[in-house]
């Protein structure tokens, strides 16, 4: 018996639908039920799905330039006959700005990549500029440089144990403790998240795949071992963002001035409250308190933190502390 997949909501079934309709052109009067196997779903959710498919076509189109599905076939005899969609075999054009920001994300992931990888890539991008044509045109004139304040020689280290599938020792500084720790990871991949790149792999001290940031690592050392994760290690879906908190992980809340109203933008916040003069009232989850009590140090008087209690109570003790520091010296 085929396993069912979940059918996962919307964005699931414009994935399906993309791919839906390619196979049913490819495979006129293709059976409800073959069709159904083939995409590991439901004959009740393939028909639901045709139906949405019936209302599509390119933008600006009229109702009678919609995709047609011969639903009175799907429902008396079982099959699938699709018409009217011969507009998906004509070649791809793309316009200078299309074809500028494809460039711009290949040539990123070029630099993210592996060697092996970057060789694939590279004849991608050729046969893009070759598509597109030169001259005047501005995708001629792309360059792309990813600045960073990571060791080249660690970045160097991190590749080179992803070309070849070796174990890395890392020593890696950990901000909400502010030490500096070691380990042993097996490399999965380079990934960009939320502005900087982390080196995804499997840590052999916290037995789970783990994200480390790069600029964070202050050596990098690649092993004899070979790199062997986990079969049942994945890696994360970092859509949106590094920092993904679950509905167990702690709440706090703050207050915040204007000049520290930045805090909303740069981290992920639940709720923003904004008053007539300017300040915030924000909840946030907190993975580690000690990330937060650092924060609100930084921020001085122009951060309070209201909820939770205890953490606002070791706050005010650490603020008491640094200032009886000062006053000694």
């Amino acid at each position: 018996m085929t396993p069912r997949q979940s059918t996962g909501g919307a964005k699931a079934q414009v994935r399906r639908l993309l791919a839906l309709l390619p196979y049913l052109l490819a495979h006129p009067g293709a059976r409800v039920a073959d069709v159904a196997r083939v995409f590991g779903i439901s004959e009740k959710q393939l028909v639901a799905d045709l139906g949405v498919l019936w209302f599509c076509g390119l933008p600006g189109m009229m109702p009678g330039d919609y995709i047609e599905v011969d639903m009175d076939a799907v429902h008396g005899e079982g099959v699938i006959h699709v018409s009217n969609a011969d507009y998906l075999a004509r070649p791809l054009r793309l316009s200078a700005d299309e074809a500028l920001g494809l460039l711009v994300a290949l040539r990123v992931l070029r630099e993210m990549g592996r060697e092996s990888e970057r060789e694939l890539v590279d004849r991608v991008i050729a046969r893009l500029e070759e598509a597109v044509g030169h001259g005047d045109n501005a995708v001629d004139k792309v360059a792309v440089r990813l600045d960073s304040v990571e060791d080249p020689a660690i970045r160097t280290a991190v590749r080179d144990a992803l070309d070849q599938k070796r174990r890395l020792h890392l020593r890696y500084w950990v901000p909400a403790r502010d030490e500096t720790t070691e380990r042993d990871v097996d490399p999965m991949r380079l990934v960009l998240a939320d502005g900087w790149t982390y080196l995804e792999g499997w840590c052999h001290k916290a037995k789970d795949v783990r994200l480390f940031r790069l600029d964070r690592m202050v050596e990098a050392r690649v092993l004899d071992e070979p790199a062997s994760p986990p079969p049942d290690a994945r890696p994360r879906d970092l859509s949106h963002g590094a920092f993904q908190p679950s509905a167990a992980t702690a709440m706090a809340t703050l207050e915040l001035d204007p000049s520290a109203a930045w805090v909303a933008e740069y981290y992920p916040c639940e709720e923003v409250t904004e008053a007539a003069d300017g300040s915030l009232r924000v909840r946030l989850r907190v993975a580690d308190p000690r990330w937060l009590r650092r924060l609100a140090l930084r921020l001085g008087g122009s951060a309070r933190i209201v909820e939770p209690a205890e953490l606002a109570d070791a706050v005010r003790a650490d603020a008491a502390r640094a200032l009886e520091a000062y006053g000694s010296v």
